[in-house]
Order: structure tokens, then sequence, then C-alpha cells
């Protein structure tokens, strides 16, 4: 069979339309099988996939979730004890202010830039936190008076989208893909390097006590303990509500940038690149730059996330590696790419939901069916399910709208 031949001058007209019958059934066949494909899974040949009917019962199940967690939240907050329901809304509760899950946010506002806006498929976030967070680490223990050293982390993070960018931009999106995963991880195993253990510790990091200071030293919250309804922190300190208010203003601070910045011609710009790079090309732009841009400003987020993710505990390399990227990713895509709040909402939904499924698990299921570590596992596993299904039935995430979802081919 035939594919696209190209045709000569010593073509003959019999060998031309041969060619163009082979192609004709070779159409013919790919049509068929489509249709048949679609035929078994319940849908219309040419139809969608899915009937409307059955989206619209995913949707009132999504909702119907989302409720649920706010009401075991909400009576968890003003103290109803309900026995083990009101313990696992505390810990959901607990999660979903965490600065931890704030950082989490950030990075993913900036892997939205440069997926969600751009369409440039950057696999590494984990590693544009890690340069921040040593960076801002490490400046702080060698004396750095704090503003600097957030810039020094800044400029480590713009530095390695720089050199990661230069070589790939120009050629197809899974380069990309390949080249950051890979330099995020040469970025953690040059942290656990021995080598280097007078300044970033090698595996054990860098002790939060050794940076936190100069951040805690700005708090005018005072000391003690603060309670409002069932949330007790200390005023100031590492897991204290000083913690939450610097990262969740950091979260709207974020919001704010990202809302500002995709509405304005530069934004638009983004979208053009990531729908189709030859038409923007083609009104004089200059897309690498375009392209440049958005991965040092994604990346810029990712170590500003860096920062705030180490702030209450401390400079591990092994806790912000494949992993971490993979949960901003599921992140993302659950919120919503290409909106400016569905990075913050994926974010909390995605830790709130697994400690959700976890705690009913394992208070539900008996333990010589599923025991606790087993229940942490599956927690996991059903956000995994979640997720394909998420992509089956809601692409677009939860706040996320279909018409975001063109890009360049």
């Amino acid at each position: 069979m035939v594919f696209n031949r190209k045709k000569t001058e010593t073509d003959t007209p019999a060998a031309v339309a041969e060619d163009e019958v082979a192609a004709q059934g070779v159409t013919a066949d790919i049509s068929e099988t489509a249709a048949a494909v679609t035929a078994a899974a319940g849908g219309e040949a040419g139809g969608p996939l899915l009937s409307s009917r059955t989206r619209e019962m995913f949707g009132y199940v999504a909702w119907g979730l989302g409720a649920l967690i706010v009401l075991i939240m909400l009576l968890a907050f003003v103290g109803v004890d309900l026995g083990w329901p009101t313990r696992v809304g505390d810990n959901m509760l607990d999660q979903a202010l965490d600065p931890q899950t704030a950082a989490v946010a950030v990075a993913v506002i900036g892997l939205n830039i440069h997926f969600g806006y751009t369409g440039l498929l950057n696999m590494g976030q984990a590693g544009f936190m890690l340069l921040g967070a040593y960076g801002f680490a490490i400046s702080i223990v060698e004396g750095v008076p704090l503003l600097f050293a957030v810039v020094i982390g800044l400029l480590a993070s713009a530095l390695f989208a720089v050199v990661l960018g230069v070589p790939t931009l120009k050629l197809r999106g899974d380069y990309l893909a390949i080249v950051t995963i890979s330099a995020a991880e040469i970025v953690r195993y040059v942290g656990r390097a021995t080598t280097f253990n007078e300044h970033t510790g090698g595996p054990q990091g860098i002790e939060g006590q050794d940076f936190r200071g100069p951040v805690t030293d700005l708090s005018f919250f005072g000391t003690g303990n603060f309670d409002i309804g069932s949330l007790d922190y200390i005023l100031t300190g590492a897991n204290s509500w000083w913690m939450r208010a610097v990262a969740w203003a950091v979260v709207l601070l974020s919001v704010g940038v990202v809302y500002l910045l995709v509405r304005s011609p530069w934004g638009r710009l983004l979208r053009g690149v990531r729908e189709d790079e030859d038409a923007i090309r083609s009104l004089g732009k200059n897309v690498f730059a375009i392209k440049m841009q958005a991965l040092v400003l994604g990346g810029l987020f990712g170590a500003v996330a860096g920062m705030l993710f180490v702030l209450p505990s401390s400079v591990v390399p092994d806790s912000m590696g494949r992993t971490l990227t993979f949960y901003c990713w599921t992140a993302l895509l659950l919120g919503g790419a290409a909106t400016v709040f569905g990075p913050v909402l994926g974010s909390i939904l995605f830790f709130v939901v697994r400690i959700l499924v976890t705690g009913i698990a394992d208070n539900t299921v008996p333990d010589s069916v599923l025991n606790t570590q087993q229940a942490g596992q599956f927690g996991w596993i059903v956000i995994g399910v979640s997720l394909m299904l998420l992509v089956i039935f809601r692409p677009q995430g939860v706040l996320g709208d279909k018409r975001e979802l063109r890009f360049n081919a």
C-alpha cells in the first residue's frame, strides 16, 4: 500500500491512478474503523463519543462531591462533633490552608502560563522551585538581606529558563518536555551531591531554622496561639498564622498579576502562539522571544513557589522532584488550564480530595481488608482514576473552557 508517494515525471497515468485508489481505500478503512469504535462505545459515527446525558450526570456527581467537601469542612470548622467525619474535616481544612498548598498553587500558576496560555510542555516545574529555594535559603544562610535573597532565587530560576529555552523553543514541544524533566532531575541530583554539602546540605538539605528568621522577623502578629473555630495555630513561627498569611497573600498577588497579563496584548500573543505559531509569525512577531518570555515568567512563579514551599519546613532536594511536578500537572488539569483561578482551585482540591478519600477508606473499611497505610495508597489510586475520568468527561477541568484547548499542531 502506498502512502503519499511523491509523484515524479516518470510516473505513468496508470501508476498515479493506482496510488489514488490505494489512498482512497486506506481513508475508507480508517473511516470504517473509527465508526466501528465509536458505535461500540455507544456513540454515533461522526458524533461525540460520550452522550450529553452522560456528561451531565458526571457534572452532577462533581458538584455533589464539591458540596460534600465544603459541608464536611464547614461542620469541622464550627466544631460539630460527628466522630471520624469531623476529624477528617479538620485534616481537610488544615491542608486547604497549609502554606505548602499555597506554594503548589503558585507553582501551578506558573505552569499555567507555560502550558495553559502558551502551549509549552514544561515537565520540570519542580526544578524551578528547587533552584528558587536553594538561591533563597543559601543566600540567607550566607548573610544576604531578605530582599536580595529573594532576587537571587528569582535570577537563578530565570537563568535556568534561558538555558533550557535557547536550544529547545525553536523545536517541537516534546523536546522541551524531555529537556525540562531531565534538567530538573540534574538540579535535584546536584543538590543531593555530597560535594556541595557545605552549601546545599546534601541529601539532608538546609534546616528551616537556618533561613526562616528574616521572614518571621517581619511578623506583626505577635506571639502565642490564636484560634478561629477549629483552626488553632501559633501566631508566628514555622506552622503559624503568619506563614499562612504570607503564603496566601502571595497566591492572591500572583492571581492578580496573571489576571492583568492575560488580558493585555502580550497575553493575547501567548494565546496566538498556542493556537497557531505561523499566524503570529505572519504578523511580524518573534515567536521564539514570546515563548522565552513565557518560559522565564512561569519559571519565576516556580521560584517564588519554591521559597514558600520550604519556609515552613526545610530545603530537601528529594521533596521537589518529579513527583511534585506531576502534582502540579494534576492540579492544573483538575482546576482548568488557561484559567486565572483554576490553578488555585485545582491545588486545593487535589490535596483535600485525597485526604477525604483516605479518611473515608481508613474509617469505614476493616483493617483486615485495608489498613491505614494501604488507605493512603488507595487515596492516590482514586486521584489517578479521577484524573482519567476528568480527562474523558471534562478535559477542560472544573473552571476551564473547551475553546481554550486549541493548540498549535
